[in-house]
């Protein structure tokens, strides 16, 4: 006999899965893939969409991804991105363990307050990424980045908007037909 039986992993509403993560992960690492479609330009214009849908999903819904989810992550993504291993496995989880301390400092935040944390995240990873890359950080260099800052911080609250309603999807109960 196996230690759980049919019975205890079902519910009225059929089988429990664990969605925790998996709407949570899945949405970031098809968010990773989503610059590979994006065309080459002189000037870094495409958005870290892995990284800004992480932000979102650590900011819109608090305690819901562990802490050391940057690694996996990062390293999934710094298999499609192009910067060195390791870039956004270092960049990923120090920005989780950030975000981590500002919520242990600021519990209660407001949505303008979290859109500051997350254009702050991504000026940050972007320098740094700079860096880790082996480019020389100058003002014609920060001028390039500024672009791909700016639709970043842009693109915050779509995405926070997108993590909620994935959210909500992995809230429903969903009934066996």
């Amino acid at each position: 006999m196996t230690p759980y039986s049919q019975q205890d992993r079902s519910d009225a509403y059929g089988n429990l899965i664990d969605r925790r993560h998996s709407i949570p992960t899945l949405s970031i690492m098809i968010a990773s893939l989503l610059p590979q479609f994006v065309l080459t330009a002189a000037i870094p214009y495409a958005v870290p969409a892995g990284l800004l849908m992480l932000v979102a999903w650590r900011l819109v819904r608090p305690g819901l991804l562990p802490i050391w989810i940057g690694l996996p992550l990062g390293a999934f993504d710094d298999l499609f991105s192009g910067q060195p291993f390791g870039s956004a496995i270092l960049l990923w989880s120090l920005a989780m363990i950030g975000v981590e301390i500002l919520d242990s400092k600021l519990p209660w935040r407001t949505f303008f307050q979290d859109w500051f944390t997350a254009g702050l995240i991504f000026f940050i990873y972007a320098v740094l990424g700079c860096v880790i890359s082996g480019a020389l950080i100058t003002i014609p260099a920060l001028t390039a980045l500024g672009p791909q800052i700016a639709f970043a911080v842009l693109f915050y609250p779509f995405a926070a908007r997108i993590t909620a309603n994935l959210d909500r999807l992995r809230l429903t109960r969903w009934r066996r037909a």
